[in-house]
């Protein structure tokens, strides 16, 4: 460039400007882009990975219309106990810490609410009313929702078919409840927790094609919430 020309064109105290570089926004768009795109990926991944954890937490906990029983409040796992059972019942099985039998010589029916759907709790009273079950054997007892037992004055933690007092008809009731009941009273305890009643039933009478014991619906006890405090 002539320096001449340009000292002629400029005056002498006017300061040199540059323009600025036309690359610039297009680069930090580019960047803007970038970061977006990475954002977006991390927060896909994140989702669909929080979202299989779920799944499959559901899966074990809880099951699916393939591997359960559901009926009014209580859930049963058709394979638990078999050893040939599907993948999500061998891991409830071994995150419950049972060892439970076959399906085919007993079966174990979960209630985590009452008859109503709501969530079962040591700060209400409850009343599980059943009829006979066609079976050698049965028994009712409470956990706290950890699985473990609640401790009571009376060490009373469940009621079986051979102890339970029934009607002339067969029924029977059992009070659930924090504080002492006629009949056959099942202690909740004093803390405020949520409640687990798990019903087993040993050597069904009937069962289907496969050998698994049959539990008609209409016998499964019906869980009644009295009162609250």
């Amino acid at each position: 460039m002539d320096t001449n020309r340009l000292t002629s064109v400029l005056p002498t105290n006017s300061p040199l400007v540059l323009a600025p570089s036309q690359a610039t926004p297009w680069r930090e768009e580019e960047a803007s882009h970038s970061m977006r795109s990475l954002a977006y990926f991390i927060g896909t991944f994140v989702a669909a990975l929080m979202l299989g954890i779920g799944s499959a937490w559901y899966m074990i906990e809880r099951g699916s219309l393939l591997t359960t029983t559901k009926v009014g409040p209580w859930s049963g796992w058709i394979s638990e106990g078999n050893p040939n059972a599907d993948p999500y019942t061998k891991a409830h099985v071994a995150r419950s810490g049972r060892l439970p039998l076959t399906s085919t010589v007993a079966r174990y029916f979960v209630a985590r609410t009452d008859s109503a759907g709501r969530t079962l709790t040591s700060t209400c009273e409850y009343s599980v009313e059943g009829s006979p079950l066609n079976a050698r054997w049965w028994s009712l007892a409470v956990y706290d929702e950890n699985g473990g037992l609640i401790e009571n004055p009376s060490a009373r933690y469940s009621f079986n078919s051979e102890e339970a007092l029934r009607h002339s008809d067969g029924t029977f009731r059992i009070n659930l409840s924090s504080k002492a009941r006629p009949e056959n009273w099942l202690p909740s305890g004093t803390a405020d927790q949520h409640l687990v009643l798990l019903l087993r039933i040993y050597s069904p009478r009937e069962t289907d094609a496969s050998g698994i014991g049959l539990i008609p619906g209409d016998r499964l006890p019906k869980i009644e919430r009295k009162e609250c405090e």
